[in-house]
């Protein structure tokens, strides 16, 4: 419908997998899954390595992986690469992974499809991403990828809205009201993300799994220059 397109404005912003088809076609569009998947992406692509995004964690991603000639994540803390993104921080230039994620590779699979310029974007690499959506076109579509529910439905999620809000606050153009709360979301809460999402739900799960290195990697506004984008198997630097 119509009503949910924003195609008014040239920056927009909606939730999960059915904002791919539900907002308007946009020259680009911005995957954005804070904890975990674009984060790892992050950290892999700006070592020279490659993620392949996979939707289903299944016996069909093994499969998969041996046609790609690509490593598999697994479970994180049991698995050597997982949606731990510290488990990316040693890999070498030519690295290829299969990183199933029922978010944010789900969204990106489905950006995919949609024929626009694909980008991994994250609170890491935020202002780098907003930069390369810029130059490669003027409508651009961020999704906040979100969590699930123990029932499979969505639950949006603060890490995936600031990191919307902070690829958006540097994008040029027009802001539909969508795209300008994530923003105002994002100066809100822009001197404290550290304290903020260690305390937010999802910062409290990765904290009670011990796992404050992926906090840390992931709150760490802009350290990255990196744009992962994705090329049609992998999402890779440009």
């Amino acid at each position: 419908m119509r009503a949910f397109g924003q195609q008014l404005w040239s920056c927009r912003c909606e939730w999960g997998p059915g904002a791919v088809t539900a907002l308007a076609p946009a020259d680009v569009i911005v995957v954005v899954d804070v904890f975990s998947f674009t984060t790892c992406v992050d950290v892999a692509a700006s070592r020279g390595g490659a993620i392949l995004p996979y939707a289903f964690d299944d016996p069909s991603a093994a499969d998969f992986a041996q046609t790609q000639n690509a490593e598999l994540a697994g479970r994180r803390r049991v698995a050597r690469y997982s949606l731990s993104a510290s488990s990316y921080l040693d890999v070498q230039p030519g690295f290829r992974c299969v990183l199933p994620s029922p978010n944010g590779a789900r969204v990106a699979l489905a950006a995919a499809g949609s024929g626009s310029i694909v980008f991994a974007g994250s609170l890491r690499n935020a202002g780098a991403v907003a930069a390369a959506a810029a130059r490669s076109g003027g409508s651009v579509n961020v999704i906040p990828a979100g969590e699930r529910w123990a029932d499979g439905s969505l639950r949006p999620s603060l890490e995936d809205w600031l990191g919307a809000g902070a690829i958006l606050s540097r994008l040029p153009g027009s802001r539909s009201p969508e795209a300008d709360a994530a923003v105002r979301l994002f100066e809100r809460f822009r001197d404290t993300l550290p304290e903020t999402l260690r305390q937010c739900a999802s910062g409290r799960e990765l904290e009670e799994r011990g796992q404050l290195d992926d906090i840390a990697l992931a709150v760490d506004l802009d350290a990255s220059a990196c744009a992962p984008r994705f090329d049609g198997a992998a999402f890779v630097a440009r």
